[in-house]
């Protein structure tokens, strides 16, 4: 007989979330558990089917094959070695457990106690000047490491861990509560499946010590504030042999004086005298590789005006091109004049009129109709 659709199975559409899948199964596995319906043949079977379907669609990875494929994507030996076994059943219901009644697995723990080792976070600031050259940093990181003493075992040299006694080296045991047969985390072991009777002098049975290492860190030329960079296997070492965590380096740029960053582009705000507004002008602007520019004023320029200095601007990652500078002007008033000066502003005053000001000259005519439409 033909599989169903395992949306249908479950009861969601087909862009439920994470959450709705989760309660979704969870109202079919309290409806059709086989403690609820003994010598039921058909609830057994939707008991199943609703664990096959969550256990596909929970996974990003095998839901996407299975939007993609359908059935398909688990046949003859297909995604990750096709259908859903007695491990994968046990692996879904400690999901379904662990969220509503606090127990379940052993928290990403391996066989013989290897636990991966934690993720670590490196906060690294850089200057606009390095995020537009690139470099390489070091940086001190304080991490755990493989004890060299007892080489991660966690066992005094000479010794070894022993098989636990109470949950017979799973890590898990099983308590009745109900209609159900729950497993939880061994509390002998805490779910390593393994005991550790001599420890380790150096490390008091972790297989790991506390140091600080330092390392070189390549920063791409045009790297972005809030870029994270992940080192694989520089984390935190693993507990009793097990593999390490990543490093993630968080980047972010500090604020510049002079330049404000858009992706690939650069702002920059530069006053003008008035005189150079009015009759034109020219001026030279820094840029960021430490150089400089030089920008010509038309005559008339106005406040906000902006120019445009192509390639001037931040490098693309993974590119050869770059972006562009942008300058906008502000004309500053000028302030604390002398005398003379101030002669000359009025003799110019009245010389003006709506020509030499027109933006004003439009306003002020177009206040005037208001009022006399009032």
């Amino acid at each position: 007989m033909a599989k169903r659709d395992f949306y249908d199975v479950l009861g969601v559409a087909r862009d439920a979330d994470e959450k709705a899948l989760k309660s979704a199964y969870r109202k079919q596995a309290m409806k059709y558990h086989p403690d609820r319906n003994p010598d039921d043949a058909e609830a057994e079977a939707k008991f199943k089917e609703a664990n096959e379907a969550y256990d596909t669609l929970k996974d990003p990875q095998k839901r996407a094959a299975y939007d993609r494929f359908g059935h398909a994507a688990f046949e003859s030996g297909g995604f990750g070695g096709g259908g859903t076994g007695a491990h994968d059943f046990g692996s879904t219901m400690s999901d379904i457990f662990e969220e509503f009644f606090g127990m379940g697995g052993g928290g990403g723990r391996r066989s013989g106690g290897r636990e991966r080792g934690a993720d670590l976070r490196y906060n690294l600031d850089v200057t606009l000047e390095e995020a537009f050259n690139g470099k390489t940093v070091e940086i001190e990181v304080p991490t755990s490491v493989t004890c060299d003493t007892c080489s991660g075992s966690g066992a005094k040299p000479g010794t070894s861990p022993t098989t636990c006694r109470t949950c017979g080296g799973a890590g898990r045991v099983r308590a009745a509560q109900g209609f159900f047969t729950l497993e939880r985390t061994c509390p002998t072991c805490q779910g390593r499946g393994q005991v550790i009777s001599d420890p380790c002098t150096s490390c008091s049975g972790t297989g790991r010590k506390t140091q600080e290492r330092t390392l070189s860190v390549n920063i791409p030329a045009g790297i972005e504030d809030g870029t994270r960079i992940r080192i694989a296997g520089e984390g935190e070492a693993g507990v009793r042999g097990g593999p390490s965590g990543d490093l993630y380096i968080f980047v972010s740029i500090r604020p510049h004086e002079l330049f404000q960053r858009d992706g690939a582009d650069l702002y920059c705000r530069v006053p003008i005298s008035l005189t150079t507004a009015a009759l034109g002008g020219q001026f030279d602007v820094p840029t960021v590789d430490g150089k400089t520019s030089r920008v010509k004023v038309p005559e008339g320029t106005q406040t906000g005006k902006q120019f445009r200095l192509r390639s001037k601007g931040m490098p693309i990652m993974r590119s050869t091109q770059m972006g562009d500078m942008y300058i906008q002007v502000t004309v500053e008033t000028p302030t604390n004049l002398t005398r003379r000066q101030r002669e000359l502003l009025a003799e110019f005053e009245k010389e003006s009129s709506g020509e030499t000001h027109p933006e004003s000259a439009g306003f002020f005519s177009k206040v005037k109709d208001f009022i006399d439409n009032l």
